[in-house]
């Protein structure tokens, strides 16, 4: 079954569920998982964190949730609408696009909120519907890739084309890897380190896939990330600030984020953070700014977070709490303009 019909079948269903109850002179309900922090739980056999069993009901007998029931079947509808015509959307147009069919959204974070009511009810991810986030990441490496995208298929891209990295897209995300010299994955946070690795061919010395996050990634990088770790049996290296905010960049990247903990296939679980940790600030004498309130209040989060129950981030979380510091992956650059490639990266990853 392709991922078309596979996606069209679902908006059938959900639409036939709403209409029959209609039919039946009842008001249609949708029943949803409940995407909050408590509701992740473990799931050994994928290795990420999952939905639980909790659920959330829209019900369009009650005045409280028309709204979002309206919006939700706005979404859908407008999902099929691009089904059928062979386009894409972004975010960012799908909110503007309501306007026309006269559907309110207070911001654009309701309306990306109503996208994901949406994978939830149908267990389809967006992109399988057209639906793509604005924010692109890059790659650079030793990788042949594949196009499989209407138009384009069979033609080969190397991922060295350009010097400032390819933008991870969703005709990249699908492309099959058909060559490859690469032995590792280095995903790193900044763009700035991302060019410094390219300037120096690190990439050459580490025989490096590297990835620019442009802070936490979007799924289209996750998924590919996964992807090139299955398919080539690459591991992957997160390089992020050395803050509760970088770490938890590397900790989605390995067991998933609360908001696609409904979508497979977005986590690396063996993917290992290689700073810049608490320790790294002392060890590398790193030039660091006091963490602030909005700082310590994430680590009080992280700390409670399901995620973080293994005793080796709760020790991460411990010593920035210890430090009271934090610190870029930039700061390397007091020791000498390819410091971190030439003392710090080849120490974590070897």
């Amino acid at each position: 079954m392709s991922d078309q019909f596979k996606s069209l079948s679902a908006l059938k269903d959900l639409g036939t569920a709403i209409v029959q109850s209609i039919d039946n002179e009842e008001f249609p309900t949708l029943e949803l998982p409940g995407r909050g922090t408590g509701n992740l739980v473990y799931d050994e056999e994928s290795k990420q964190f999952v939905l639980g069993n909790a659920r959330v009901i829209r019900d369009s007998s009650n005045l409280r949730h028309i709204k979002s029931f309206t919006q939700l079947v706005w979404v859908a509808s407008y999902a099929k609408q691009l089904l059928q015509a062979g386009r894409t959307s972004s975010l960012r147009d799908l909110y503007y696009s309501s306007e026309a069919f006269g559907v309110e959204f207070t911001d654009q974070a309701e309306s990306d909120r109503t996208v994901t009511d949406l994978e939830c009810l149908t267990g389809i991810a967006r992109e399988a519907f057209g639906v793509f986030p604005e924010e692109r990441s890059s790659i650079y490496g030793q990788v042949t890739m594949r196009y499989t995208v209407p138009g384009y298929e069979g033609r080969d891209v190397d991922l060295t084309l350009s010097p400032d990295g390819l933008p991870i897209g969703p005709a990249l995300v699908t492309a099959d890897p058909v060559e490859s010299k690469a032995e590792l994955i280095l995903a790193v946070e900044s763009g700035g380190i991302f060019s410094r690795l390219i300037e120096t061919r690190a990439w050459e010395r580490f025989n490096a896939v590297l990835i620019h996050l442009g802070g936490q990634p979007p799924r289209a990088t996750r998924q590919l990330m996964r992807r090139l770790h299955d398919d080539l049996n690459l591991p992957v290296y997160v390089f992020t600030d050395g803050d509760p905010w970088g770490m938890h960049i590397a900790r989605v990247i390995s067991t998933g984020s609360a908001n696609a903990a409904h979508i497979q296939g977005l986590t690396t679980p063996d993917a290992e953070w290689i700073g810049v940790t608490a320790d790294d600030i002392s060890k590398y004498s790193l030039p660091s700014e006091p963490l602030n309130n909005a700082d310590l209040k994430r680590l009080d989060e992280l700390s409670k977070d399901v995620r973080y129950s293994d005793s080796i981030w709760q020790d991460h979380i411990r010593d920035f709490r210890q430090l009271q510091r934090k610190a870029e992956q930039q700061a390397f650059s007091r020791h000498g303009m390819d410091y971190v490639v030439d003392k710090y990266l080849p120490e974590k990853i070897h």
